[in-house]
């Protein structure tokens, strides 16, 4: 793919935890072909790190981001194949305030903030422009571009509701890291891959990460199995 051609997503990692939705988000968007720009917060390194004992570092970013991209839910490494390696994916360090996805005219489909903290959330339904993901996020509601914020922090006080009413206004997909169990759930990855594909419903893009309901009770205890597979 070209430069030219390239229009990635751009996938903004928060300090919430929830690092698994993110790594989910982020294979879901490789195994479909996509082009992804990703931005990793400062606070979600400590995240990630607590969560998973991975260090993202600039220097070594690609490197940590096949580790991480290859750990399950669960925390075993390992249990996914390596999607980074090879994949169209650039990195943008989160106070590089000059980066491309800063600027209207860089060209991207949209943004996926996976997980969003409440700290996340006020930021952008306040337009502020603390570091890269929240300037990225801007630049994407005033773009027009879909924009998923997928909050995941509870119990959410009034406050934070305003600013999540406020994104729904501007033009953003609210979705709430909330697993349903119809899709047959018997691992903790199923749950998180359940949350994840929706976040790439919400983008439009296709994927086969959890059993969607087509109107038969019981059929979560079908033998095909939780993701949909034969």
């Amino acid at each position: 793919m070209t430069e030219r051609n390239r229009t990635p997503w751009v996938v903004g990692v928060s300090g919430a935890s929830g690092t698994p939705y993110a790594a989910a988000v982020l294979r879901g968007l490789l195994a479909a072909g996509e082009s992804v720009d990703l931005v990793v917060s400062r606070a979600s390194r400590l995240t990630l790190l607590d969560e998973t004992g991975i260090a993202f570092r600039d220097a070594h970013w690609r490197e940590d981001l096949a580790q991480w991209l290859a750990r399950g839910a669960d925390g075993k490494p390992g249990t996914f194949e390596d999607l980074a390696q090879d994949a169209d994916v650039r990195y943008w360090g989160a106070g590089d305030l000059a980066a491309g996805p800063s600027s209207g005219s860089y060209p991207v489909k949209g943004m996926l903030i996976v997980p969003a903290s409440t700290a996340c959330v006020a930021g952008v339904a306040l337009g502020l422009s603390k570091d890269l993901l929240q300037r990225v996020a801007s630049v994407t509601l005033k773009e027009r571009r879909r924009l998923v914020v997928a909050v995941r922090e509870t119990p959410l006080n009034g406050q934070t509701l305003k600013h999540l009413v406020a994104l729904d206004e501007a033009g953003a997909v609210v979705l709430p890291a909330s697993p349903a169990f119809y899709a047959g759930a018997t691992h903790i990855q199923d749950l998180v891959d359940f949350v994840a594909g929706r976040v790439l419903d919400a983008a439009g893009v296709p994927h086969r990460l959890y059993r969607r309901w087509e109107g038969e009770l019981g059929g979560s205890r079908s033998p095909r199995g939780a993701n949909g597979g034969d």
